[in-house]
């Protein structure tokens, strides 16, 4: 097995993980910045297929000469926060990184609610469509739907409207009177409002309806009964028929937690617990990102800077950016009122959908079951090759389960990679 060792190691390099890696390099420490894809940026920041956007060319300047390491297309799939290690799987042999700080900016993924035929092909997540884009996905002549909530759609559809998809439209499911205002409030927030009008411009044409949501997925050619041609909406009273052979959806994000639970860290409401300093509730290990709650681009800058100065233990440097995270924290708890989820979205949920897809586990199957570590044993809802990333959120809002077990390997590793862990000292 490989080992290395670091004064700072950083785990994702979105945003925040690049801010961090970067102040923590410029206090002097030895810093070492992984991640599971081959580039960086995150996902809130891909690359198109050969233009990187400005801010990520900025950040990639100040990075190259800071001295950070950069660890591209390492996977952690295990950690000790006890004897300060983190275990990765790159180029498919495992590697060991012991660390004396440890910084987690590990990002968020899309909330897919399931509803009637959400598993049919051509129905992708709004943001796992910009990804596919950005990577040469052709959506040329495409006839597409954007469904879900909040900002990510516009984004989506804008995207797929310049690449030349014909987007149908946007349905959101929160209601006109909270979009509205959502919406009327981006004045306190001169560069939220900049981008909103960038992507209202990108999306123009495309028409957007508030209160209405997905209830079904469907075609009517017999010989491709799996073919997409159309989705049933619903604002509650009136139920229509939507023509179309892609849908991007996605209800929000929702922070992936499963390596600062598995070194210790408190999580709440979904999100990892941390002080004004980023520090989480294990020594050693500090969170920045949407990781501690849903905030965009700019608040994960701001919260990498906190954390990668605090890591260097340089406090009062930290502490100048206060002022401008709780602005952005702010803006963020607007941003989540405004697109609270409907508890209508639970009714179009029947039955036979399928809640769990990795192992075709049903509603009706999960019927009585009273917690996630029930599902698990009763009907193997989470136990697929996702590990109940796509299905654990889904079913804490469907039925109020708590995902409160995490075990590594925490992704899919090879089983060669598994058994290089006993060559360990």
């Amino acid at each position: 097995m490989k080992r290395q060792q670091c004064d700072v190691l950083v785990v994702g390099a979105g945003p925040a993980g690049m801010a961090a890696a970067w102040c923590a390099a410029r206090c002097g420490r030895a810093v070492l910045l992984a991640d599971e894809n081959s580039g960086l940026g995150g996902q809130i920041w891909r690359a198109e297929a050969s233009a990187a956007p400005r801010a990520v060319r900025q950040w990639l300047k100040r990075l190259a000469s800071s001295g950070v390491e950069i660890l591209a297309g390492a996977a952690a799939f295990e950690a000790d926060a006890g004897q300060k290690q983190v275990r990765f799987e790159r180029e498919f042999e495992p590697l060991e990184v012991r660390y004396g700080r440890l910084i987690l900016a590990t990002g968020a993924r899309e909330l897919f609610l399931p509803f009637p035929g959400w598993t049919r092909p051509g129905i992708v997540g709004a943001g796992g469509i910009q990804a596919l884009i950005k990577g040469g996905f052709t959506v040329t002549g495409r006839q597409a739907v954007v469904a879900g909530t909040g900002p990510l759609l516009i984004a989506a559809a804008a995207l797929l409207k310049r690449h030349g998809a014909d987007v149908v439209g946007i349905l959101e499911q929160t209601s006109w009177e909270r979009f509205s205002r959502f919406s009327m409030g981006l004045w306190k927030y001169p560069g939220k409002l900049l981008q909103a009008a960038g992507l209202v411009v990108g999306k123009r044409g495309v028409p957007l309806q508030t209160g209405w949501w997905l209830v079904g997925s469907g075609n009517d050619t017999p010989l491709e009964p799996d073919r997409l041609e159309w989705v049933e909406i619903t604002n509650g009273d009136k139920v229509a028929k939507v023509w179309c052979d892609l849908l991007a959806y996605g209800y929000g994000l929702r922070p992936n937690t499963e390596l600062a639970a598995l070194l210790g860290c408190r999580v709440a409401r979904g999100a990892v617990v941390v002080d004004e300093l980023q520090r989480t509730s294990r020594d050693g290990v500090l969170a920045a990102g949407e990781l501690t709650g849903i905030g965009g681009a700019e608040l994960s800058l701001v919260e990498g800077h906190i954390a990668g100065y605090a890591a260097a233990d340089q406090p009062r440097r930290a502490r100048a950016h206060f002022a401008a995270r709780a602005r952005q924290r702010r803006f963020a708890a607007e941003l989540e009122r405004a697109f609270e989820l409907r508890e209508e979205l639970k009714s179009a949920v029947t039955e036979d959908t399928i809640v769990c897809r990795c192992e075709d586990v049903t509603a009706g199957a999960c019927s009585g079951i009273r917690s996630w570590k029930e599902a698990k044993m009763a009907t193997r809802c989470g136990m697929g090759a996702c590990q109940g990333r796509t299905c654990g959120a889904a079913a804490e809002f469907l039925y109020g389960w708590r995902v409160d077990s995490v075990r590594p390997p925490i992704v899919p590793v090879r089983v060669g990679t598994l058994a290089g862990e006993r060559d360990r000292d």
